[in-house]
């Protein structure tokens, strides 16, 4: 008897206690592995970004004309006819982004050996003649990002729109040599210039799959500002495909155009027309 009634007492004498929480037992390390990922902060992400690209632009007809004090040749070239004539080209574009606030860069150069060409004044054909043409173009710009940030590999609708302005420099050395039709022989003249344009232009781009963009471009530049003729400008519309988580494959239809003469008497000056594929590589990191 003694022993029964002193057992419950002796278990009233130490309460109960709460069993620990698992959770609070486990090593700090470990519960930081238990927070899901898309609560953890992202207040540590790189908020610079940058872009390179290499590409290509093979114009499929190239038309325009070139005047030398006062004297005019006419071209009209297919990218079969102008491929033998290509002595050097290089073409590049960059970009550095911080935060949504970025500069960009587009530079290209070509070189074209001699060309024939049509001799005209004032638009009338009076014989023949050989072109030969240096053509640099170099943007730099300031952007600002709307929309999501520039990536190889995105979400459907995933979308950026970034507006630029800045500066387009402009090189453009052109030879001219004619035979007019009388057989009397043209002296042989040069349009050699360098100048600075304003420049204004948009590019867009959306994903239309996990690894396909589609995108374009916009620019122009001149304005009119350095001569009575001062005018250039592309459009581009293409699609972009990812290898990898950082770079794309890039195929698009691109028009350039630009338009220059001094109005001098006599003038000098010279138009180009171009369209086309370009074809590039574009890293993004």
């Amino acid at each position: 008897m003694l022993l029964f009634s002193g057992a419950p007492a002796a278990l009233r004498a130490e309460p109960m206690r709460a069993a620990p929480d698992p959770v609070d037992s486990l090593p700090v390390d470990v519960q930081q592995l238990s927070i899901p990922v898309s609560d953890q902060p992202q207040s540590d992400a790189n908020p610079w970004a940058w872009t390179a690209e290499i590409y290509g632009f093979a114009p499929l007809r190239t038309t325009g004309d070139t005047t030398v004090r006062g004297f005019t040749v006419e071209s009209d070239v297919t990218l079969g006819e102008a491929l033998p004539l290509l002595e050097f080209g290089a073409a590049l574009r960059g970009s550095v982004e911080h935060e949504r606030l970025g500069l960009l860069t587009d530079l290209s150069y070509v070189r074209l050996g001699a060309e024939k060409v049509r001799t005209g004044r004032y638009g009338v054909f009076s014989g023949s003649g050989e072109l030969t043409t240096i053509q640099g173009l170099y943007d730099l710009a300031v952007r600002y990002r709307f929309g999501d940030r520039e990536t190889a590999v995105g979400r459907p609708g995933q979308f950026s729109v970034i507006p630029y302005a800045g500066l387009r420099l402009v090189q453009a050395e052109l030879g001219v040599s004619a035979e007019l039709l009388n057989g009397r022989q043209q002296p042989e003249g040069t349009l050699d210039r360098t100048w600075v344009q304003p420049l204004l232009g948009t590019q867009a781009g959306v994903f239309l799959s996990p690894r396909l963009q589609l995108f374009a471009r916009a620019d122009i530049g001149g304005f009119g500002l350095s001569g009575s003729d001062d005018l250039s400008g592309n459009a581009q519309l293409g699609l972009a495909y990812a290898v990898g988580n950082s770079t794309q494959l890039r195929l698009s239809w691109r028009y350039f155009g630009i338009n220059y003469n001094n109005g001098g008497s006599p003038d000098n000056g010279f138009s180009s027309y171009q369209n086309g594929l370009e074809a590039g590589v574009k890293v993004l990191f």
